[in-house]
Formats: structure tokens, C-alpha cells, sequence
């Protein structure tokens, strides 16, 4: 599995989501609506989730393998904090 194309829209507000993301797996599927959290130990990624009867939130898609998720974080994490450094050197 590759990760082919990786898309973020950064959001403007002061919150813990920092951004939502699209990924293309091997030019063939796409996953939308993965965040971009800034929680209590750094950055992490949350996989798209759905509100349960009982109010918890529930994956809708996730990795099966640590390993194939945390690849995944870090290919998005990545590219976050590459635009992030971009759009700081275009204002200057």
C-alpha cells in the first residue's frame, strides 16, 4: 500500500484540530476527514469517525497494522508541518 497523493486544508481557529485531510491510497481509493489533533503529548492523526446511539465516536475507516498507521501519521504530519514552514517563509 502507498499513499499517492496527500491533501490538507489547514483550519483557521485556535482549537485542537489543526487540519483535515485526504488521503489516495495507490492511485485507486480515497479516505477523506482524517484530523490533524494537537493533543496533550504533540500532533496525531484521527481516522474518520462516526457519533454512536450511546455518544461515543466510532472509526469509520483505520489501519489494521501499527505499523501501516503509523506510517500513515507520519507521511501526514509531515507534509503538515512542510506547508506549515512554506506559509511561514511566504510571510516574511
Amino acid at each position: 500500500m502507498e499513499i499517492t497523493d496527500i491533501r490538507i486544508r489547514k483550519l483557521d481557529d485556535e482549537g485542537k484540530m489543526k487540519a483535515i485531510v485526504s488521503i489516495t491510497i495507490d492511485d485507486e481509493f480515497v479516505l477523506h476527514d482524517i484530523k490533524i489533533v494537537d493533543g496533550e503529548k504533540g500532533l496525531f492523526i484521527a481516522m474518520p469517525s462516526k457519533r454512536t446511539a450511546d455518544g461515543e465516536y466510532r472509526d469509520i475507516a483505520h489501519p489494521i497494522k501499527t505499523e501501516t498507521r503509523n506510517r500513515m501519521q507520519t507521511l501526514i504530519l509531515d507534509r503538515y508541518k512542510s506547508e506549515l514552514a512554506l506559509a511561514e517563509n511566504d510571510e516574511v
